[in-house]
């Protein structure tokens, strides 16, 4: 872990925490930081399966093969 100085937003570390229940400054930060890496990881995994990576899924025959 690092340790950075930086300015934050109070009203906003409060709406965090408050969201987050996270109780320090420090919780709160990391929190977030968490939570925009997991909905950038949700949202890139969204558009690999939109683009029909596995389309033998859809395919009747291949299916019955698979169950046999």
């Amino acid at each position: 872990m690092s340790r950075t100085m930086i300015d934050l937003d109070d009203e906003a570390v409060a709406a965090a925490q408050r969201v987050l229940r996270t109780r320090t400054k420090r919780e709160t930060v990391n929190a977030a930081l968490r939570r925009v890496a997991a909905e950038l990881a949700a949202a890139e995994e969204f558009e690999w399966w939109a683009t029909d990576p596995l389309p033998d899924l859809r395919d009747p025959a291949v299916m019955a093969e698979a169950w046999r």
